[in-house]
């Protein structure tokens, strides 16, 4: 093990207020318990990771023109657009809720 390597399991056992020792410890009785983990699993995880940065960047975008709708509106302007910025503000919430919903239901099936 390098120092980088070192240092890394080091902050790891800290955050988790945990000893090096006793982080490895539990680090390999996980690993023991899980030796069925697949490709499939991981490949999951990935898109799990993938959706939820594109969501993370859809609702940057949305909290933008949602932004944009609130300043036209205070300053007495037409926001001819408020209508649609809110329901897309909607649909991206219940998208973010059918995600959720479907990730813990996998992972309670699992």
């Amino acid at each position: 093990m390098n120092d980088t390597e070192y240092q890394l399991l080091a902050r790891a056992a800290a955050t988790c207020h945990m000893s090096i020792a006793g982080f490895l410890a539990r680090s390999a009785l996980d690993a023991a318990h899980d030796l069925g983990r697949t490709a499939a699993d991981i490949a999951g995880e990935r898109e799990m990771l993938h959706e939820l940065f594109a969501l993370r960047r859809h609702l940057g975008q949305l909290g933008n023109n949602l932004n944009q709708v609130s300043k036209a509106l205070n300053s007495g302007a037409d926001a001819s657009q408020a209508e649609a910025v809110l329901a897309t503000v909607q649909r991206a919430a219940k998208r973010v809720d059918a995600f959720t919903q479907h990730h813990l239901d996998n992972r309670t099936a699992g």
